[in-house]
């Protein structure tokens, strides 16, 4: 039995989309051990999966951290590793295997097989195609999950957190978006809400999970806001939550990533930062409005569209 590392520090979206990936692997390596290095963010969600056997911290210091980096060497010496299949393939995996990591392990990156004509042509592949050719260029032939990953491991029963805020049928909102990505927030979430509730607000409960840097603002809109116990949902509880619910409205985030994956109904809604495709978000219940400017995207237009999923 040998030690493979998994490495995937994020975001939300991009740690789900990789779930698929990491059983594949797993699979493929039934009597190894399967570690993930991963962020504290998502560290908890992540031990939960039963497609790894144990999750490693990386805190992401800066590089000129030397003391944290030696600290981190040290740890992921001590695993002995044989193989590392590198999912984040940033410029600072680029690092770890360059400095951090043993010379020595057979490494699995996104460029790592690829002549320069195919990196360029990888550049505008979907991201779960560009995935699953990760994967069988290191030589694992059966990607049964890569492009279709299972999120039934991080369903559980949340009636309870549910009840504490409203009862029945729900619609959930994400308006919400990275900071430092303020070019996916579509601005008419609120005039839509008001479309929305005038004529479903008998059959529905409008619902926002709003995340902890979030919920100052989610109470600018006439929606249910839903907390546990005064805090945001976790992710488990957020997962279970869009299971559950009736349809789902979205910006491109990690929320509309979940939406795919569980095949929910509902709509993200797209600028032109990048395409549907490329980030492999439509399934054959949730779609996407894609427009060269989100400004511009009437809340009217998005109801129509609405309107015919929910006859």
């Amino acid at each position: 039995m040998s030690n493979i590392l998994i490495i995937k520090h994020g975001s939300l979206g991009d740690l789900i989309q990789a779930n698929g990936a990491i059983k594949d692997i797993k699979k493929n390596f039934p009597s190894d051990k399967v570690l993930l290095l991963t962020t504290p963010a998502y560290s908890n969600f992540m031990s939960r999966c039963p497609y790894i056997d144990g999750v490693l911290i990386d805190k992401r210091l800066p590089r000129w951290n030397v003391f944290y980096l030696y600290k981190l060497k040290k740890m992921l010496e001590r695993f002995n590793f044989e193989k590392v299949f590198d999912l984040q393939n940033s410029s600072r995996t680029k690092f770890y295997k360059r400095f951090i990591l043993d010379k020595n392990i057979i490494w699995s990156n996104s460029k790592s097989f690829s002549t320069k004509e195919e990196v360029l042509s990888e550049k505008n592949m979907p991201v779960l195609d560009r995935m699953e050719k990760q994967l069988m260029k290191a030589g694992i032939e059966k990607t049964t999950f890569t492009k279709k990953p299972d999120l039934s491991w991080a369903i559980k029963n949340i009636e309870s957190i549910i009840n504490q805020n409203f009862e029945g049928k729900y619609i959930l909102i994400f308006p919400f978006c990275s900071p430092k990505l303020t070019k996916k927030k579509w601005p008419y979430f609120a005039d839509l809400l008001k479309l929305m509730s005038d004529k479903y607000g008998l059959k529905y409960n409008f619902v926002i999970a709003p995340g902890p840097n979030e919920i100052k603002e989610a109470k600018k809109f006439k929606a249910n806001i839903i907390l546990n116990k005064g805090n945001s949902v976790d992710i488990i509880e957020l997962i279970s939550l869009i299971k559950n619910s009736s349809y789902v409205v979205s910006n491109d985030t990690g929320p509309a990533h979940i939406c795919t994956h569980l095949n929910v109904k509902g709509l993200v809604l797209f600028g032109s930062h990048t395409t549907p495709e490329k980030v492999s978000i439509e399934s054959e219940n949730f779609k996407s409005i894609k427009v060269d400017n989100l400004k511009n995207l009437k809340a009217s237009e998005v109801f129509e569209r609405i309107k015919e999923d929910l006859i």
